[in-house]
């Protein structure tokens, strides 16, 4: 049985306006990850390439964070998007990445895409879990956070930025 969200956390963070340093805008490529998200757990990300991992970086501490994505052309849909900028403690990850899992279901994948994303919000610090079912939970309730985070007019406008229609 998949886990469901948890009930101990808030499902809107941030403060009712953005404030700095958000928002924050980067673009990249769709690069090979890990090849976990989808396989073991069910929720495929887009993973950013190095480039838009080093200015990410510079901008923010790792965590998850929310926001807007867009996938190939400018001016195409603006999804929402939740992400995870770090190390992944529970794979014991060598490396750091930036994983966005757009919320929405794609027909099919999209390496070598360009990528666009607005960070919005902060939602957690990084951490470890003491099981996969635990991981997943936490990242199923991110993606609520997200989603109602997001439904605020101030995060909501963010959506129309230059950044995806021009």
């Amino acid at each position: 049985m998949s886990p469901s969200i948890n009930p101990n956390r808030q499902l809107v963070v941030g403060p009712e306006v953005l404030e700095t340093p958000y928002p924050i805008s980067v673009s990249g490529k769709v690069v090979k990850g890990f090849g976990r998200g989808s396989k073991e757990l069910g929720i495929p990300t887009a993973n950013m390439s190095e480039e838009a991992l080093e200015s990410m970086f510079t901008e923010c501490d790792t965590g998850v964070y929310y926001g807007w994505a867009q996938i190939g052309e400018i001016g195409s849909t603006v999804y929402p998007m939740v992400m995870s900028l770090g190390w992944n403690p529970y794979y014991k990850n060598e490396k750091r990445s930036a994983e966005v899992h757009i919320l929405h279901q794609f027909a099919s994948d999209f390496y070598g895409e360009d990528i666009r994303i607005i960070v919005t919000g902060y939602i957690r610090p990084e951490q470890n879990y003491p099981s996969l079912d635990a991981l997943i939970c936490d990242i199923k309730t991110d993606i609520e956070v997200a989603k109602h985070s997001l439904q605020r007019e101030a995060y909501s406008k963010v959506r129309n930025d230059t950044l995806f229609t021009q």
